[in-house]
């Protein structure tokens, strides 16, 4: 270890020449704050290397690459301390009561949002949200000075909007008003929150990433950054200058200047290609020569050997290889053979292309044969399930990701790097001017290697590694802005103890099998000399040995820590993105079983730039946004007191209802609130109940018939006494409902696109037919949907000219048609429109009919158990809502192991992604010791 690499962060310029006061202790300056603390480090190593999580690396490079107590490269173990500055903080600097009075409803905003901000574009990552999207989140959750936590922080975007919640322009630039004394008003004029930075706590598994996000977090002297980084970038070219150098040529003839001397262009690419076997005559064919139209800018899917004249594809071909001596492993390596095709090179301010000729070729050689004189990373690429990808191509080292050219240069760089931001810097282009960087012709823009893979593709764009650092300076010195040291960063799993409490939390954790991030995280941690240590890593990984059930535990560890640290009554925002059914009721096992309760699931809609409330579970096709709060002590004790007894449901009811928006109103609609309706409120009831071991105390009809004895029932929502006088004022304001979106894949959505079509508009079977057979289209293949006639019956009622016509019918005809306003429910001409009209009945009949379906539901159920004792086989089409109620019948009666046993004949894809019968079985199987 080299007194350089210990100094790499030893530059927090214009800060380091001013006393510094940090956790109650004085230092002369920044520097010997550093040196304090980076020794308090390496003496707290021991016991920190105990901790799950910790990072693959030597002692001195760990603390070399961390800037204590702000920022460690390893499990930061000054957080509490800081917490507790911050908590007297709040009271001092705020005036805050830590007794204070606490409530929000669940938010939802677009997570697309500011994805062309400098800040957003600085440093590529495989997926992160845009801090002007979390920025909205977090002023509607917190106050000033409230701290906020990220356990899956990737690049630091949450710390970013903390600190810029105490921004008047940034807060501005989100269409809030800011008025003198700070309040925040939204769009619509109502005061929602405060002006005032908020403290973050970050931490990821990945050095990569967090190295990442600290550099986003901390305080830029923005001249010394920019006079350094030039002054780097200079001696680099004066030294390796040479390199980019090609003769100018125009129609294959040399350009020379008035005095003859020969005119010298500067290379910004080099394109390679790959080159094939022919199997007919085993010449070779360049892909670039034979492939790829370049008039038109596409590659052809057929193409000629260019010595028999055979047709290929790609998949008739093989590809060609070089074996070759490697002296930075001192191995003989084999290795697909690429070939350069193409220059792209400027001459002033003109750009030509060109083929290499000779002296191109001669200067790539001579490259080839010195040895590069400084340090560069030959760690060999750990097998993965994205690493063999270029592994079979035999890139088996990290170098070998770089051609000569630019590994030598960025070699050279490296070695001279000091600061944090200029290694950031560093970091931000080792991805584009590698050989992932993939040559596109006719895409103008210089950089596409394909995210969230190690793809090697046919052609290659070398890079000028020169012009990129000089370009992504300009960018860097937009982002970096100065501000307070208000974010801590700590690299470790997210399912550790830490002794974190606070206010609100911001997530986006790894979804299943989307992204590999320790495997994608390779190269740049390579570069830093520390690696993820990826045991506790939360992905579907077939190399890891990590299927859905090791990532639903993972995940669920790390919930659990969550819901540890957050404190009680307070929020937690998840963003999810995966199309997987499976995953996504695997997230939300996981969130409730860790105890939270989910309030609120709300779907994205890109084009409209809409949220919905997702009802269907199978068809997560968008972002989505899912509000969760962990529930406040005195609730969970006294459910648990109430176990057994109805009451317990209640509390649960009452606790939950005021936790959800009163209204939600758009463009003169008001909007269904999903969570409010009984059979929501009665699916989260029971989920509560089994997730924590309570038994559910109360049947679907009883409850339905409860909860309109015990609330006010407005439009098909319960509300609390205390909010329903405020959603009539505003129901008074707008004219209609706007359609919840649904997807109709089975039974239980099906009912509720029936509910949705009846409630706007009372109407008969032979109305509703039509549109029912459209919707019905995407119903799983399992899934034994009854009839329309049958779904009818067992949820509706139809008017059949029995007494006056039920209010529901007789306002929609009133509304309607001219010709029947003013007339009585009783009046023959009204009854003879409403006929056979079906409606959503009123709670009371509405339990009634629950009993009968209940009933019905019950008997097909013991069908099926009759079904499974006769034969072995697997369950191939039955009807859900039969098995759902059947498991929730033998939960009550305590038979877990009937559910159990019918849980092993359904298709394990059905368990997967029906987050009802999940719950069930899998809360059976523990129950069972399994």
């Amino acid at each position: 270890m080299d007194e350089k690499q210990l100094s790499l962060l030893d530059d927090h310029e214009e800060a380091d020449n001013g006393p510094v006061v940090c956790l109650g202790m004085t230092f002369k300056n920044d520097e010997e704050r550093r040196g304090y603390f980076r020794n308090e480090l390496r003496k707290k190593l021991p016991e920190l290397k105990k901790i799950e999580g910790f990072p693959i690396g030597d002692d001195e490079d760990i603390i070399a690459l961390s800037d204590p107590p702000y920022y460690t490269a390893c499990p930061n173990p000054w957080i509490n301390d800081f917490i507790e500055e911050w908590e007297r903080e709040k009271k001092e600097k705020y005036g805050r009561d830590e007794n204070e009075e606490y409530h929000r409803e669940p938010f939802a905003a677009d997570v697309s949002e500011g994805k062309n901000d400098p800040i957003y574009n600085a440093h590529s990552y495989h997926t992160k949200v845009p801090h002007k999207a979390i920025m909205r989140y977090i002023l509607h959750y917190t106050n000033p000075g409230d701290i906020v936590f990220d356990g899956f922080a990737g690049t630091g975007m949450t710390g970013v909007a903390a600190q810029l919640c105490g921004d008047r322009k940034a807060v501005e630039s989100l269409g809030y008003q800011v008025q003198e004394d700070g309040t925040i008003l939204d769009e619509e004029g109502r005061s929602f929150s405060k002006l005032g930075s908020r403290k973050a706590i970050l931490n990821d598994l990945s050095p990569a990433a967090s190295f990442i996000a600290y550099n986003y977090n901390t305080p830029v002297d923005i001249e010394a950054f920019e006079k350094e980084a030039k002054q780097i970038l200079d001696e680099v070219e004066q030294e390796c200058g040479w390199m980019y150098e090609t003769h100018h040529v125009l129609d294959g003839i040399p350009q020379v200047d008035q005095n003859g001397d020969p005119i010298k262009g500067r290379i910004n690419y080099t394109v390679w290609s790959d080159v094939f076997v022919c199997p007919h005559c085993t010449g070779e064919i360049i892909f670039w020569e034979a492939a790829v139209d370049q008039e038109a800018g596409k590659v052809r899917d057929t193409f000629n050997c260019p010595s028999c004249g055979s047709e290929h594809t790609k998949r008739s071909v093989e590809r060609a290889w070089v074996t070759r001596f490697d002296s930075a492993i001192n191995e003989t390596i084999r290795q697909v053979k690429q070939v350069p095709v193409l220059i792209n090179y400027s001459v002033g301010n003109k750009r030509f292309e060109k083929q290499p000729d000779a002296e191109d070729l001669a200067l790539i050689e001579k490259i080839e044969e010195m040895e590069i004189p400084y340090w560069f990373p030959t760690n060999r690429i750990p097998e993965g399930d994205k690493t063999g990808e270029p592994i079979r191509i035999g890139i088996t080292h990290v170098h070998h990701f770089y051609t000569k050219r630019s590994l030598w240069i960025l070699s050279a760089i490296k070695h001279r790097v000091k600061s944090s931001q200029m290694q950031l810097l560093f970091n931000s282009q080792l991805i584009n001017i590698s050989k992932l960087n993939r040559y596109r012709p006719g895409v103008s823009f210089p950089y596409n290697p394909l995210s969230g893979t190690l793809y090697i593709g046919s052609q290659v764009s070398e890079a000028n590694v020169l012009i990129a650092y000089k370009n992504k300076l300009k960018r860097l010195l937009t982002a970096f802005k100065r501000v307070d040291m208000n974010t801590i960063t700590s690299v470790m799993s997210s399912n550790q103890r830490s002794s974190t409490r606070c206010d609100y939390i911001f997530t986006d954790p790894p979804f299943g099998n989307n992204l590999m991030y320790s495997e994608l995280n390779f190269l740049w941690e390579s570069w830093l000399k520390v690696f993820t240590n990826n045991q506790t890593e939360a992905i579907v990984n077939k190399t890891q040995e990590k299927g859905l059930l090791e990532y639903q535990r993972l995940m669920e560890a790390c919930f659990r820590e969550y819901y540890r640290v957050l404190k009680p009554g307070r929020w937690m925002t998840v963003e999810f993105s995966n199309s997987q059914a499976a995953v996504w009721n695997v997230i939300q096992e996981a969130i409730q079983r860790a105890g939270f309760i989910i309030a609120n699931v709300a779907a994205l809609d890109k084009k409209q730039g809409s949220f919905n409330a997702v009802t269907s579970t199978t068809a997560v096709k968008q972002d989505l946004v899912i509000s969760a709060y962990k529930p406040k002590e005195e609730n969970i004790e006294k459910m648990k007191r109430e176990q057994n007894t109805e009451e317990s449901a209640w509390t649960f009811v009452r606790q939950h209802l005021e936790q959800l928006p009163v209204f939600i109103g758009h463009k003169g609609e008001a909007q269904i609130i999903a969570e409010r309706t009984p059979r929501i409120l009665f699916d989260r009831m029971v989920a509560y109940h089994v997730q924590n071991g309570l038994p559910v105390p109360i049947s679907s009809a009883e409850f339905q018939a409860g909860v309109a004895q015990r609330f006010p029932m407005r439009d098909g929502m319960a509300f609390l006494e205390s909010q329903v006088a405020e959603y009539d004022k505003k129901r008074t304001l707008v004219k209609e409902f706007a359609q919840m979106s649904l997807f109709v894949t089975d039974e239980t959505s099906a009912i509720e696109w029936l509910r949705q079509q009846l409630l706007k508009k009372p109407q008969t079977r032979q109305d509703i037919h039509p549109n029912f057979m459209k919707e019905i289209q995407h119903i799983a293949k399992h899934e034994k949907l009854p009839e329309l006639d049958d779904l009818l019956h067992q949820n509706f009622l139809k008017y059949e000219g029995d007494g006056p016509v039920p209010d529901q019918i007789a306002s929609y005809l009133r509304r309607n048609y001219k010709d029947l306003r003013g007339l009585e429910n009783d009046d023959p001409q009204l009854k003879e429109k409403a006929m056979n009209r079906w409606y959503v009945p009123d709670p009371n009949k509405q339990a009634d009919l629950e009993k009968l379906r209940e009933k019905a539901l019950l008997r097909e159920f013991e069908g099926y158990l009759e079904e499974l004792e006769k034969s072995k086989k697997k369950l191939k089409q039955f009807r859900t809502e039969a098995i759902r109620a059947g498991f929730k019948k033998a939960w009550s009666d305590k038979d877990y192991e009937k559910i159990v046993k019918v849980g092993e004949r359904l298709p394990e894809s059905v368990i997967q992604e029906d987050d009802k019968l999940l719950m069930y079985y899998d809360n059976a199987q523990i129950r069972l010791g399994l």
